[in-house]
């Protein structure tokens, strides 16, 4: 099959059964060939990568030859769809010469606690983007006229300008920034040594047509699994509904989203550790919904009882905490969008016929004021504009308390105007803000009735818009608190404090991994039972320049069971030359654990056969001039410092300053600078203004 630069014609023609299949590859029935799924899946990843090229990637057309960029591409089908270019699922497989990369550190591996590491020789990105396109049939602007091309194109067929291979790069290595192109269904990073990064999944809300997230993350693990990856890492900031998810999944699992596919705790921001992380989840989880119930914010306890008799009504367990209350408010809005399509606008609950024996705590006066003024505000918006539930909000904020405020826009929704108008309300789909405008009546959804300006309930099936609303309203209020208040006999205002400072714990938490050598997938690696596998750890001798440096890192060696120490030399040789770009003349020279042993000897008399996770360390030297010692770790020449009061020895991805004393990097936020400030001019750190002060 030829491919060029162009996107097929002829793909909705095209019998794509021949294809494997996006849902169960790679499986016993797509990997038939058992010599091929041995060659594939006995080695490393730097050599399994290699051998799935070969066996499943198309050759990159000519328009995507770059001397340090090569492009392949592999074809799957989506289930049994067959009749459109939407069936068609095209996995970009890019592999980049990081010696001649713009980029040669990854900092990915920096934030993560993998600064430490050499840099590879070699970086793979799998991409698979949200149009549905190859990465070498998508157009690029022209850079005089603006005009789209293909990657193919070498000449501009509306000015004429002469396309450069310097441009065609440039645009791929745009492809390749994870920070401009956020709409990737699938982007992902792993090094040469078997150490990755997923970038970026997306499913149907982030522009799919057939392919979910799990479905992408299931194709994903398998992939892993098969090409011997050794550890994957993960930034978790993915959203739904327009709240943090790994927050709200974290509440309802005791994980996050990405935990579905083993991926567990890694490293905290803000030194966050482990034991943080998860007596934060126990303590959030578990708090008691009676506290909420018997409070006096009217909104928040009617909310909370209006589930809890909900839940009884429909004969399930008893809502104790607020793990239970999120678990069934999520369940709900997954059977709501599965019953019926989901709309744009939502209308107030009325609360009298929901909650027979619960009383409001503001007065009808008071309520009748502030929403008056709030529908002058909308009356004197102009057009059709909608008004988020922030501004307006804002904008009668004098008028009350902020409980009164938040009890007035949950009931404004519905209410009638003079002049025919009624006031709608919607979710926006991209950031979750609930926002509010004046409609004729005749314009409004149908199934609306008005009744003293809400809408009576069907308590047996809330709809979508509502559901969606208390979700935000809850996790506002329950989980991202930052006000308290008092009521008679408990004292809620210590959970709230509770809730909101262990929320933030584990909002500080987004980098989660998975550990593949943990799951013991190395077992028989060699693909002989009889063979020997071993995981080897390097020493520099005599080095002036890197003397004092270890590579923490161990990589695997596969040997035949009558492999000799001398074979072992070679082999660890060659693979650490073939990794890493500082090895490129490494030369194994003896066994430090083992100096006595002739080169003859046989390994399996120092190490067992058939074992896969014994460790053996060798000393070795680089043959003339070593390599530029800038490749020497991921974290760069820089020899920065990391001290921050908060416990953090490293650089965890979050804003940092450093002291114009003592040069020692501190969180911004630590230092008592929002985010929203700007970092100042000069910085002197507590340490160093006191040691000033005391002489």
């Amino acid at each position: 099959m030829v491919v060029n630069g162009r996107p097929l014609k002829r793909m909705k023609r095209r019998v794509t059964a021949d294809l494997y299949d996006f849902f169960t590859f790679p499986s016993a029935e797509t990997v038939t060939d058992a010599r091929t799924a041995a060659a594939i899946t006995s080695g490393p990843f730097r050599t399994n990568v290699r051998d799935f090229i070969s066996k499943y990637a198309l050759p990159p057309p000519p328009s995507l030859l770059f001397p340090h960029l090569m492009v392949w591409q592999v074809l799957f089908r989506a289930g049994d769809l067959t009749d459109s270019l939407d069936s068609v699922v095209y996995l970009d497989i890019i592999e980049e010469d990081v010696a001649r990369s713009r980029s040669v550190y990854c900092d990915q591996c920096r934030v993560v606690g993998w600064s430490d590491h050499p840099v590879c020789r070699t970086r793979y990105h799998f991409i698979i983007k949200a149009d549905g396109s190859p990465l070498g049939g998508y157009p690029k602007p022209c850079i005089c006229c603006g005009e789209l091309l293909h990657l193919s194109d070498s000449r501009c067929k509306s000015c004429n300008h002469v396309m450069t291979q310097d441009v065609a790069e440039e645009w791929i290595y745009q492809q390749l920034e994870d920070s401009v192109n956020t709409h990737h269904l699938l982007h992902a990073v792993v090094h040469a040594n078997g150490f990755g990064h997923l970038l970026r999944v997306n499913g149907k809300e982030g522009g799919s047509k057939v392919l979910s997230g799990c479905d992408m993350m299931d194709f994903w693990d398998r992939l892993c699994k098969m090409l011997r990856v050794r550890k994957i890492t993960v930034m978790d900031v993915s959203k739904k509904y327009g709240l943090e998810y790994r927050l709200l999944h974290a509440v309802m699992k005791g994980y996050p989203w990405y935990g579905n596919w083993g991926y567990e705790f890694c490293v905290g921001s803000f030194g966050v550790t482990y034991d943080i992380y998860a007596d934060a989840v126990k303590t959030l989880s578990n708090l008691p919904l009676s506290t909420f119930i018997h409070s006096e914010q009217g909104c928040l306890q009617n909310t909370v009882v209006f589930y809890k008799s909900l839940s009884e009504k429909q004969e399930q367990h008893d809502l104790v905490n607020i793990r239970d209350l999120f678990v069934f408010l999520m369940n709900l809005i997954q059977n709501a969008h599965k019953s019926s399509p989901m709309t744009t606008y939502c209308v107030a609950w009325d609360w009298s016929g929901a909650v027979p024996d619960t009383t409001f705590t503001h007065r009808s006066s008071d309520v009748g004021r502030v929403q008056e003024a709030m529908v002058k505000v909308l009356l004197a918006v102009t057009g059709s504009k909608w008004v988020s539930w922030r501004t307006l909000r804002g904008a009668v904020c004098r008028l009350g308390t902020p409980q009164l405020l938040d009890y007035c826009l949950r009931g404004l929704a519905g209410k009638t105007v003079s002049g025919g108008l009624v006031v709608v309300a919607r979710i926006d789909p991209s950031s979750g803000a609930t926002e509010y405008r004046l409609e004729p009546r005749s314009n409004a959804p149908s199934g609306i009735t008005t009744c003293n300006g809400s809408r009576a309930l069907n308590l047996n099936c809330p709809s979508v818009e509502n559901l969606l609303w208390d979700l935000r309203y809850l996790y506002e209020c329950i989980l991202r608190s930052r006000t308290t208040y008092s009521s008679h006999g408990q004292h809620p205002m210590n959970y709230v404090l509770v809730a909101a400072a262990a929320a933030q714990k584990l909002l500080d938490c987004k980098t989660f991994m998975k550990d593949y050598d943990k799951d013991k997938l190395f077992s028989g690696y060699s693909g002989i039972q009889s063979g020997i596998t071993l995981f080897c750890q390097v020493e520099l001798a005599d080095q002036d320049e890197v003397a004092n440096f270890t590579p923490s890192i161990t990589e695997i060696i596969n040997l035949q069971s009558d492999a000799t120490v001398s074979d072992l030399k070679i082999e660890a040789s060659r693979t650490f030359q073939d990794v890493y770009l500082m090895f490129h003349r490494f030369q194994a020279e003896e066994l430090l654990d083992y100096s006595g042993v002739d080169d003859s000897t046989q390994v399996k008399l120092i190490f067992a056969v058939g074992s896969s996770d014994q460790v053996v360390r060798i000393r070795g030297r680089c043959i003339g001039k070593i390599g530029p010692v800038r490749y020497r770790m991921e974290r760069g020449d820089e020899n920065w410092i990391v001290d921050c009061r908060c416990g953090a020895k490293d650089d965890d991805g979050e804003r940092m300053m450093a002291c114009d004393i003592c040069s020692v990097w501190q969180h911004t936020r630590c230092s008592g600078i929002a985010d929203s400030e700007s970092v100042p001019s000069r910085f002197i750190c507590c340490r160093c203004s006191s040691s000033d002060q005391t002489t």
